[in-house]
Formats: C-alpha cells, structure tokens, sequence
C-alpha cells in the first residue's frame, strides 16, 4: 500500500476509536492494527529520506 492509503487508513482508525462507540476488544485490535500501519508509514518516510539524501536532494519527476 502507498503511503497515501496507509495513511488515510490510520485516519479512518482513528475517527472510528475518537466515537468511542466500540467495545473495548475490537478498540484494542483497531489500536493495534494501527501501531502496525503507523510503523508501514515511518518505514515509508524513512526510505524517501534516504533516497532524497543519497539523490543529494535531486527529485527527478516521474514520467
């Protein structure tokens, strides 16, 4: 999944725990399935920042 998805997937946990609408066990599976999601996205982020540093800060534009 892109970063994107990962990220707008995290939104979607969130909003749905902030309602506080769940029973406690499916909010606990949610928090943890978002811990995972969250890690994806650092992992992604932190990629992008090595590449974009070993690039020297060139960004070529995809065709």
């Amino acid at each position: 999944m892109t970063f994107e998805e990962n990220l707008k997937r995290l939104e979607k946990i969130a909003e749905e725990l902030e309602k506080g609408e769940i029973p406690l066990e499916k909010a606990v599976e949610l928090y943890s399935g978002s811990v995972k999601i969250a890690s994806m996205c650092r992992k992604q982020l932190d990629d992008a920042k090595i590449k974009i540093t070993e690039d020297g800060g060139n960004i070529t534009p995809k065709k």
